[in-house]
């Protein structure tokens, strides 16, 4: 991940030092700030998902996927809608992600190779 764009995303997520979208339009017009935002809206649903299955008593499962890419591929089971949700995280996604609030304790690491 580009590391502007990482930047980006964490303040996107950081309440004590907001970056607000509508002063810094500029920004989030480049290709690098709408994937900084696309990435933003990725992760806080993911960690709604994640922290609405903790609630229901179930945890997220992760597991590792060792390809050339070293992707995470997360895996809810969610009762309130009787689905699932499966998303492939890159390795700097899945660090932002166990960053936000909650988010490490509800998961649950499997070490599989695939």
């Amino acid at each position: 991940m580009d590391p502007f764009v990482r930047r980006l995303v964490e303040r996107l997520h950081d309440p004590s030092k907001p970056l607000s979208r509508n002063r810094h339009f500029h920004t989030f017009d480049t290709p690098e700030g709408r994937m900084a935002l696309k990435v933003f809206r990725r992760l806080r649903s993911l960690r709604n998902d994640i922290l609405a299955c903790q609630a229901e008593g179930r945890r997220a499962r992760i597991s590792r996927h060792v390809n050339p890419a070293g992707e995470y591929r997360i895996e809810l089971h969610m009762e309130r809608v009787s689905g699932r949700r499966v998303s492939m995280l890159q390795t700097a996604e899945f660090e932002l992600l166990t960053a936000l609030p909650g988010v490490r304790d509800a998961l649950e690491v499997l070490d599989v190779a695939a």
